[in-house]
């Protein structure tokens, strides 16, 4: 099976096609932005599949990112998937940008615990917690960074993301300190396409993961009477 997958979530905006048959990305790209990604999307996935020499009516799914990340960033992928999905009659499938952040150190050594941590601004991260197996320790959230650094600090620990020197410099002094800290600043590509291709169409609904409101939100009537 081949699997198309989508990154626009977080600071890149990314393609590629694996193919799970030899778990070897036929091809890919990814261009680090923090805006853009709209009019960047399409021409990078028709380069990408064009590399592959692959049509839409080959593929066997569509991966995309579903967050957490930027509002702007997450429409662009999930919007760009179900259209390509829809014209193709492909199923799409959703991954958290925090378990794909997490995926490859997992799959290095999963009896080390990985926290992700995704900057959330004003103090805050986009938090979870993976143990063996890649067993959830602590569901998504946004928390703040100190409490955020409390709640992971149980041993040996490493920390993933745009989030992870935030996380580590809140570090409980009298705590074992991270075994490693990682600031990228997206995940790879690869690791959502794997996990997109193992992921239940039925579970892994293609729809964002905010988990929290936007920071624009209408005035209130207090302010301005709105008709």
């Amino acid at each position: 099976m081949f699997v198309l997958a989508i990154d626009t979530a977080l600071a890149a905006c990314s393609a590629a096609v694996l193919d799970t048959e030899t778990d070897s990305i036929v091809a890919g790209d990814s261009l680090l932005m923090e805006r853009g990604h709209a009019e960047t999307l399409i021409p990078l996935v028709e380069q990408v599949m064009a590399a592959a020499g692959l049509d839409f009516e080959h593929l066997g799914r569509i991966a995309v990112t579903i967050g957490p990340g930027s509002f702007t960033g997450l429409r662009v992928g999930l919007s760009a998937a179900r259209g390509f999905g829809l014209t193709s009659n492909r199923p799409v499938v959703g991954v958290t940008t925090l378990a794909a952040l997490a995926a490859p150190y997992l799959a290095q050594d999963d009896a080390v615990p990985v926290v992700t941590a995704i900057d959330a601004r004003h103090g805050h991260v986009f938090l979870q917690m993976f143990g063996v197996g890649a067993r959830t320790l602590i569901a998504p959230r946004v928390t703040s960074v100190r409490e955020a650094a409390r709640s992971v600090a149980i041993g040996a620990v490493r920390v993933v993301g745009s989030g992870a020197a935030l996380v580590a410099e809140a570090w409980p002094p009298a705590e074992q300190p991270p075994l490693l800290v990682d600031e990228t600043p997206a995940p790879d590509v690869a690791w959502v396409a794997r996990l997109g291709a193992v992921a239940d169409p039925e579970a892994a609904e293609p729809r964002p993961l905010y988990l929290r409101s936007p920071d624009a939100k209408p005035q209130d009537k207090a302010r301005v009477a709105r008709r």
